[in-house]
């Protein structure tokens, strides 16, 4: 079984893949300072509450653009599960081009919505990921990963809103039943909801028209079925996208060598 792991700036998500299907997946909040210690002792309890044995995880893989959260969760793999980890690096082999400037800048989430959506739903396409940050990744029709955009995410939104203005409460999101607000809450739901709708719109317009031709669109993060109501530009939603390029990922590369000298070293760098 393999282990995924896919820590983001918001939530850290652990996923276990028997090779045939996914047979879980748990969400914790990111913190950089929680130990492996820690995660073990929330991992292993929802491990053994859906009857999975740990000694059957045989690999991981970790995905994380939160460099500080990094060394906690290599430990994690080492020390409760005999693994050591592989990490989503530009360097490996992603079975694609990674056709920007400087490779080793783009975040590994970005580079595994590609690698999983073309795999999955063929290419070009462009993925809009809804996460702290909402991203628009375009990828090439062999699979080439041709760069994208980013953008502050809904919720970063409503907290600068929130904290910008000292009469503006802090609200949810969703989708406002008219545009026109009739009170202030209505009217701070219309202003993100429509005005995120109108972004995704308006730049996938002008992706497809930079790039010369028509694009796939999909979305993946917990808000992109939200947003997908209110626009016919994206074409399928999938929850699963970053999830499913660690397992790609893992599956396309050999996985390190594990030295038993690792286990609970504090002196090891964390860079070995």
């Amino acid at each position: 079984m393999l282990l995924a792991i896919d820590a983001g700036n918001t939530n850290v998500v652990f996923a276990v893949h028997d090779g045939k299907e996914w047979r879980g997946r748990w969400r914790i909040a990111t913190r950089a300072d929680r130990t492996s210690d820690e995660y073990a002792v929330w991992l292993l309890a929802l491990l053994q509450h859906v009857g999975l044995n740990p000694n059957q995880i045989l690999r991981c893989v970790i995905g994380t653009v939160v460099p500080a959260a990094l060394y906690n969760l290599r430990r994690l793999c080492r020390d409760w599960f005999d693994t050591e980890p592989l990490i989503a690096r530009a360097p490996l082999n992603w079975g694609f081009d990674i056709r920007v400037d400087q490779p080793n800048e783009v975040g590994a989430d970005r580079l595994l919505n590609a690698l999983a959506s073309h795999t999955h739903y063929g290419g070009p396409l462009v993925v809009i990921d809804f996460g702290t940050a909402t991203t628009f990744d375009v990828v090439d029709s062999d699979g080439a990963y041709l760069g994208g955009v980013i953008a502050p995410g809904i919720n970063l939104s409503i907290e600068a809103l929130h904290r910008a203005a000292a009469r503006l409460p802090r609200i949810g999101i969703g989708r406002p039943q008219a545009v026109i607000g009739r009170s202030t809450v209505p009217a701070m739901q219309s202003g993100i909801y429509w005005g995120y709708v109108g972004l995704i719109e308006g730049i996938v317009a002008r992706i497809k028209a930079e790039y010369g031709g028509p694009l796939k669109v999909i979305g993946t993060g917990g808000l992109a079925p939200l947003f997908a109501e209110g626009t016919l530009v994206i074409e399928k939603t999938d929850p699963d996208i970053t999830l499913e390029g660690l397992r790609l990922l893992a599956d396309r590369n050999p996985p390190p060598v594990f030295h038993h000298s690792a286990l609970r070293d504090p002196l090891r760098s964390d860079s070995d």
